[in-house]
């Protein structure tokens, strides 16, 4: 007889590495607000995909937008998926190829999303995502027009079946192998931020607000 397939509350709660796992609210939304970049699994005509894409939290939910013309947000309203987000903070050296790692920050969130069809919630929604990432800049914009109204899709996942995986710190070698001479340690990861650039097009000598110098990942 074949074995029933764990419920997915377990499967989240996976004992491989367990103690890397975390499950408070505090430690996951610091990494959603953290990193904005996302990829979402979802199926397609039976076949797993997975698309990168901008997300943002607002209290206990995710949300991502795109294209309503997209297949992929399409397929996802009403639909099971994954969302994924990682933060990359260290390459880990060690002294044995076996015990190489990566430090690294990251949310796995299962559940079913929705598109937010309200008109005033969508409208809401799309503003918070601008001014998640760059405060004080929704006012400053030129109007949404109807038309990329209607043509931006918004969705909606709660973060409910959710956990967090998270390693950090020096590479884990035996203490037999602590002697050998091999050089072993982290290579530090950072997201750097550059001095931005003004577009060549456009108007030339607006001063560079303050929400696009302080923009910060990580």
């Amino acid at each position: 007889m074949t074995d029933k397939p764990a419920p997915r509350t377990e499967r989240v709660r996976t004992r491989r590495m367990h103690q890397r796992g975390a499950y408070d609210r505090a430690t996951i939304d610091a990494i959603l607000d953290a990193q904005p970049l996302a990829h979402v699994g979802y199926l397609l005509d039976g076949a797993p995909l997975v698309t990168p894409t901008l997300q943002w939290r607002e209290g206990d939910h995710v949300y991502w937008h795109g294209s309503s013309a997209s297949r992929m947000l399409e397929r996802c309203d009403g639909a099971e998926v994954c969302v994924t987000v990682t933060l990359m903070d260290g390459m880990v050296m060690a002294r044995s190829a076996y015990n190489h790692s990566v430090n690294y920050r990251s949310v796995m969130l299962l559940g079913r999303a929705r598109i937010v069809d309200e008109r005033e919630e969508k409208r809401e929604r799309l503003r918070t995502m601008v001014e998640h990432m760059f405060p004080g800049r929704w006012d400053r914009l030129r109007a949404m027009t109807e038309l990329e109204f209607k043509a931006t899709t918004v969705l909606s996942l709660p973060i409910d079946e959710v956990s967090a995986k998270i390693r950090k710190g020096p590479p884990g070698d035996d203490d037999a192998d602590l002697d050998i001479d091999v050089w072993a340690g982290v290579i530090p990861l950072r997201v750097e931020v550059g001095t931005p650039e003004p577009d060549p097009r456009g108007r030339q000598g607006v001063p560079v607000p303050d929400h696009v110098r302080r923009f910060r990942i990580g």
